[in-house]
């Protein structure tokens, strides 16, 4: 029998050895997701809009394509999709606003006699702080306004600096979602296109799954904030809380931010119901707003998000935690539907490279598996879903 050769470093363990391996290859991975959100930082004005276009996409594509099979021409379809989709939420705002301007005076008043309520319990027991004491600390937050004054005006000129992003972005989402739209097939075609060949069909096959996923998120999250929004908006509304429906509004908004985005709206309704009406209506709106929360986590989320997603709670968290610290707001409402693509991409691509023995091994623990549903037309295609364009597969 031949001899074995000798290891060229007989002294290292074998564990050692793939300790070794693992870390040098983890550090190379960090490294490089490192390198990568550095590199799109310098882009983000431009990034962030076209991903908020891509999950508009994902939401409008399926009506767009039921409009297309109708008769209608695909741009016109495209059209009229993003039209629809842009009179309902301009109907919100000028709804929200409407509602603002009509209670804002008396709730500015009730604000104001919030604060002399808190002025005089400041000054009774326990505390029994002195007018002056309290004059002392309002003096002395103005000499601190007074004394950075030149750095709230950069703040000021910062936050215009924003806003002219912020309208370029809008229109930049505006034209890709459009294109999305319209062209989404020959643009992922191309993109496959630059692959090499062997790469194009597994890719392909594992973008597809991931667009269903996405597409399952974006309904599901929808109809998880128009719940969060309601519920909220009627809470409000039988506890005579001022501004009810723009309370409603903002749930919904915040909801798009799975777990922490509609608490974190929440407590905006409870502080306006602790100014308007005091602590006990604050306690009660607390109760409807973590009522509501319940009743998402126990049952919207489970039944909608349970199957198309396939995503922990707990990574679900993280991902939000992690995403609002890398790149803030962006980070925290992109992070979710992230990390349930990759999820789902990621575990078609490693189906298709297991052998038969360790398929049967695996699909026979089902609980462990993600499980993820086919793609089917009727969910929306994906914008490359052109199999018979596909340069992969002639």
């Amino acid at each position: 029998m031949p001899e074995r050769p000798a290891h060229p470093h007989p002294y290292v363990s074998p564990a050692l050895r793939t300790a070794a391996e693992w870390a040098w290859r983890f550090v190379v991975v960090v490294l490089g997701v490192v390198v990568l959100a550095y590199g799109l930082s310098f882009v983000s004005e431009v990034l962030v809009p076209v991903l908020v276009a891509l999950l508009g996409a994902a939401l409008l594509l399926p009506l767009t394509e039921a409009l297309h099979r109708s008769g209608l021409p695909r741009a016109l379809a495209a059209l009229v999709s993003m039209l629809g989709a842009a009179a309902v939420v301009g109907g919100l705002v000028a709804l929200v606003g409407q509602q603002v301007a009509q209670g804002f005076g008396d709730l500015s008043a009730q604000a104001r006699e919030g604060v002399a309520e808190v002025e005089r319990w400041l000054t009774g027991p326990p505390l029994n702080l002195s007018g002056g004491s309290i004059s002392d600390l309002v003096q002395q937050a103005e000499d601190a306004v007074a004394a950075n004054r030149d750095t709230l005006l950069t703040g000021a000129a910062s936050v215009a600096t924003t806003a002219g992003h912020l309208v370029a972005g809008f229109f930049i989402a505006l034209f890709a979602t459009f294109f999305y739209l319209l062209d989404g097939r020959r643009i992922w075609t191309w993109l496959v296109g630059l692959l090499p060949r062997p790469a194009r069909e597994p890719v392909d096959d594992a973008a597809r799954q991931s667009w269903v996923t996405l597409t399952h998120y974006m309904r599901a999250t929808i109809v998880v904030a128009l719940a969060d929004g309601t519920g909220v908006a009627v809470g409000a509304a039988l506890l005579r809380v001022p501004l009810a429906l723009p309370l409603g509004v903002l749930v919904f908004l915040g909801a798009f931010v799975p777990i922490v985005g509609a608490l974190l709206s929440g407590t905006v309704a409870v502080l306006v119901a602790l100014v308007a009406h005091g602590p006990v209506t604050a306690l009660l709106m607390l109760a409807v707003v973590v009522g509501v929360q319940q009743v998402e986590s126990h049952l919207l989320q489970p039944f909608l998000m349970g199957r198309a997603v396939a995503v922990h709670p707990l990574a679900v968290v993280l991902a939000v935690a992690a995403g609002a610290t890398v790149f803030g707001i962006a980070g925290a409402l992109f992070a979710v539907p992230l990390v349930a693509v990759l999820n789902t991409g990621v575990g078609a691509l490693a189906r298709r490279g297991r052998t038969p023995e360790v398929a049967e091994i695996e699909d026979s623990d089902a609980p462990l598996a993600p499980d993820v549903p086919p793609p089917s037309r009727a969910d929306g295609e994906p914008p490359g879903d052109a199999a018979e364009d596909a340069p992969g597969r002639r």
